[in-house]
């Protein structure tokens, strides 16, 4: 008799941008609102048996213009308008480094701040999820080049920030597998391609 369990499939998930609408740096609840048809997305995947995990840089934190406990708070608050819509979020992580513009101790060069994959490696570590079978959803380059370096799958939601330089990084490492408008059509694709 095997004592062998078998990984989770997960999705991953930025969150500004892709879950809500990206108004700069968001230190308050009252600042989260939810992108149309995201909740019902996220039970989509929730129903598929997905398990869905929110990864965000926070450098609002090593700046000193958010504290730790006031981007908890506005986590807190959007799982709360999901769950509201019959949506879970299995966990939040948040870089809050930043290498060259934070303060004392968050001014570093990490791991865990996209485009590095440290935030997928660990929730990889914690929930037991299997990051090949897994998929990243993300509005920025730095989203796919994370995923990519985790051995996800990536998808790219083509609302492309400024700063992100397509010449940042080389251009093979930042394809996604696919480019949508939105969250819903992401899902669609996750749920079809990963269908037993």
């Amino acid at each position: 008799m095997t004592n062998q369990t078998r990984k989770l499939l997960a999705v991953f998930l930025d969150r500004d941008g892709v879950l809500n609408e990206e108004v700069g740096y968001i230190c308050r609840p009252d600042q989260i609102s939810l992108i149309p048809g995201v909740g019902s997305a996220v039970k989509r995947l929730n129903e598929s048996g997905f398990s869905v995990v929110v990864v965000s840089n926070q450098s609002a934190i090593g700046r000193g213009i958010c504290s730790e406990i006031e981007i908890q708070q506005v986590n807190s608050h959007l799982s709360e308008q999901l769950s509201w819509l019959g949506a879970k979020i299995m966990k939040f992580y948040y870089c809050p480094h930043h290498p060259t513009e934070a303060m004392g101790d968050y001014l570093q060069t990490c791991e865990c701040r996209k485009p590095n994959p440290g935030m997928l490696r660990q929730a990889a570590s914690d929930l037991d999820l299997d990051l090949t079978k897994s998929v990243m959803v993300g509005d920025r380059l730095t989203d796919i080049e994370a995923g990519r370096s985790a051995g996800c799958r990536t998808v790219l939601i083509e609302n492309i920030s400024p700063n992100d330089s397509p010449g940042s990084v080389p251009s093979d490492r930042i394809q996604p597998d696919l480019k949508v408008p939105c969250l819903d059509v992401a899902v669609s694709w996750i749920l079809e391609t990963f269908r037993n």
